[in-house]
């Protein structure tokens, strides 16, 4: 029970919010609440100060939302190990990619590497970046392919596999849809549209504003079709990437270039595995999917 209450009171500090505390958690509001106040009984000290909606941590609090996340990130590795001796025997693939990737090439490159390896089966997981490098950062996936925000490391097998170039989806009724291209400024009245989880907004909206220059407001959603119907409704723009020549968003959404500086803004994809987990199957499927963008 002290993990689970130690995963929850890590959460509402994390999120800065009991309400998305509940969501990460799947669980209700009030639950998270009875389980922070049963925490800090058990413990005999108040680990939070209550000011209406707000709230603030203690000393001690503060002491034991450190030691509660290496804590917590320990016991995860311990199970994530102890999983993979268990299993050791069994022939599993885990790749991941992005949320906002449409996935078509990832199919082709999967139905190949099935037919290479049939007896291995492959799992697929979705994330925004930071996501998806913690999934391999903590081996919970063996090849993530996403877009490169960092230095490479040498601690990993980092293997280009295209350059994308940013486009901003727009309703057909908007009139910068009637556009040849458009720049982040002649968008900033349109909010920008980001796919992305709850835990993850926040690192999203920071990369679009500082690093590539959005100066608007943005609005969430969950998933790459959520994020479509929003801009169908005239509610803002997606940015999104493709490769060159992509096919236009049915009828209803218009996909033209963001330029930076008078060019287009691109971005580099990669497929990214530790180098102390490398083998042929992964390297075979980055090879596929490199292959299925060059086709």
């Amino acid at each position: 029970m002290l993990l689970r209450q130690m995963k929850y009171f890590v959460s509402v500090v994390k999120n800065n919010s009991f309400s998305e505390a509940a969501e990460e958690c799947y669980i209700s509001q009030s639950a998270v609440s009875q389980q922070i106040q049963a925490l800090e009984a058990d413990l005999g000290v108040q680990l939070l100060i209550r000011e209406n909606r707000r709230f603030s941590l203690t000393p001690a609090g503060e002491y034991f939302y450190r030691q509660s996340v290496q804590l917590l990130d320990e016991t995860d590795r311990m199970r994530r190990e102890t999983i993979r001796i268990a299993g050791k025997n069994q022939q599993i693939l885990r790749i991941g990619y992005p949320r906002t990737y449409g996935a078509y090439e990832l199919q082709q490159a999967a139905a190949s590497f099935a037919k290479l390896y049939p007896e291995l089966e492959l799992t697929i997981v979705n994330g925004n970046h930071e996501e998806l490098y913690d999934l391999i950062r903590r081996d919970e996936a063996d090849l993530v392919f996403n877009d490169q925000r960092r230095a490479f490391s040498e601690l990993y097998v980092n293997f280009p596999v295209f350059t994308a170039f940013t486009y901003a989806e727009l309703s057909a009724e908007s009139p910068l849809a009637a556009l040849p291209s458009v720049t982040f400024e002649e968008l900033r009245r349109v909010p920008c549209v980001l796919v992305s989880s709850h835990g993850q907004r926040e690192t999203e909206q920071d990369y679009y504003q500082n690093i590539l220059g959005f100066s608007g407001s943005f609005l969430f959603a969950d998933n790459l079709e959520d994020a479509r119907v929003m801009v169908a409704a005239n509610r803002g723009f997606l940015p999104i990437e493709s490769v060159p020549g992509m096919s236009q968003v049915g009828t209803t959404i218009r996909r033209i270039p963001i330029l930076q500086d008078g060019k287009q803004i691109e971005r580099r994809y990669c497929a990214f595995w530790k180098k102390e987990r490398d083998s042929r199957q992964i390297q075979t499927f980055a090879d596929l999917l490199k292959k299925s963008f060059a086709d």
